[in-house]
């Protein structure tokens, strides 16, 4: 992206409850994971603690060819105990509150926190929670179908929070956010500028995967960033133009 964000000068209308909810969700799913050092009750020796997050992520997490079979596939492992029961189906949503590591955990918060909160205050709480769910969800699919042969888990808000950065930019574009650039120098960018700059990395980044044989051994999702972007561009405008009109034909009533 093109900086760090700080914050959006949006003034909201009211705490936005979902946005907390989802970034205090993200945050205590990570830190009762074996992804997290807290998490002592995994174990502290290596192996153990090794299995015991194998078998979290073939639990938790989406495993693409899975998801594309709709069915469980059996796993070849060395930990014992290493056999789970998953629901195939249910693991782009599961997924999306498991983070790899702090980094990955901040990195995601960090923009839920400073573009969630307007895009919940312009499309109302419940069909936020639906765009964001939805944007996942989508995203996650587009990887699978991008990625078919694939049987490394795929975990992470990314997918969601891509669609809240595309959301934001139907909804509510003209914002300047305060944005630090290299780390150390806070800017006021229009949010546009931010959020499109995103995106166009994103893609650029996702078309060299494509194009480079390989590179898909970067661990990161470039495709579901991709989709959840452009699913959230078009639900939030959609949604928001329904919740305008709506808005306007009560306001004529009265």
């Amino acid at each position: 992206m093109a900086g760090i964000p700080l914050s959006d000068d949006y003034p909201v209308r009211r705490v936005p409850a979902v946005s907390y909810l989802l970034i205090t969700a993200n945050v205590l799913v990570y830190l009762l994971s074996p992804l997290s050092l807290l998490a002592t009750w995994y174990g502290v020796d290596l192996q153990v603690r090794a299995c015991a997050l194998e078998s979290y992520l073939l639990r938790w997490a989406v495993i693409p060819t899975e998801l594309l079979a709709g069915e469980q596939l059996s796993a070849v492992s060395s930990c014992p105990g290493s056999d789970v029961t998953k629901v195939v189906w249910l693991s782009p949503a599961t997924a999306m509150f498991l983070h790899g590591d702090v980094v990955h955990l901040l990195s995601n918060m960090v923009y839920l926190f400073v573009f969630g909160p307007v895009v919940e205050d312009r499309l109302g709480r419940t069909r936020y929670a639906v765009l964001y769910a939805a944007s996942g969800v989508l995203a996650t699919y587009a990887f699978a179908f991008t990625q078919p042969g694939s049987a490394s888990p795929m975990l992470g808000a990314s997918g969601a929070i891509s669609g809240v950065l595309g959301a934001y930019l139907a909804v509510q574009f003209r914002s300047r956010v305060t944005t630090l650039i290299f780390f150390v120098l806070p800017i006021r960018l229009p949010g546009w500028v931010l959020v499109l700059s995103y995106f166009v990395l994103q893609y650029f980044l996702y078309i060299s995967v494509a194009l480079f044989p390989g590179a898909e051994d970067s661990g990161v999702a470039y495709a579901a960033h991709v989709y959840g972007f452009i699913a959230g561009l078009l639900g939030g405008a959609v949604i928001y133009r329904i919740r305008w009109r709506s808005g306007r034909r009560l306001s004529d009533v009265h």
